[in-house]
């Protein structure tokens, strides 16, 4: 009796599976008649580069070397926080305004895309005698 209900529930599985493959199948082979035809109906766009010019445009604050003004343009930026930024500097990489409790995670959330984090080999010279400094102490 165990081996007939397995072999029946094992036989109601591949019929499920190939039934649902052959939909699949079928619904694959539909899409592209219908793209033909609805790209014979309108006219093409090209959308490759727009997304690309978007972001080309938009002018990105160096967190490193912006000026409290320009901070306070960001979101979530108000003049206590660009002058913590301002304090702060110079940053390894943006994600520091967070790891250096500088801003919350959600207000880097909301500008992590328009600020960069460009470095001078001032800044990194100065970075790493704070980073020898900080572990010759311990």
């Amino acid at each position: 009796m165990k081996h007939h209900n397995i072999s029946v529930a094992l036989a109601a599985a591949v019929l499920l599976l190939t039934a649902s493959l052959s939909f699949a199948v079928e619904s694959k082979a539909d899409v592209p008649q219908q793209a033909a035809n609805s790209a014979k109906a309108a006219p093409k766009i090209a959308h490759s580069n727009t997304r690309r010019k978007a972001t080309a445009n938009i002018k990105l604050v160096n967190i490193n070397g912006a000026t409290r003004e320009q901070l306070m343009k960001l979101p979530g930026i108000g003049g206590a926080e660009a002058d913590k930024i301002i304090a702060g500097r110079p940053f390894g990489s943006k994600a520091w305004l967070v790891s250096k409790k500088i801003i919350s995670m959600e207000t880097y959330q909301a500008l992590r895309g328009k600020i960069i984090c460009k470095l001078t080999k001032k800044d990194i010279d100065k970075i790493e005698t704070q980073y020898a400094r900080d572990h010759m102490k311990k």
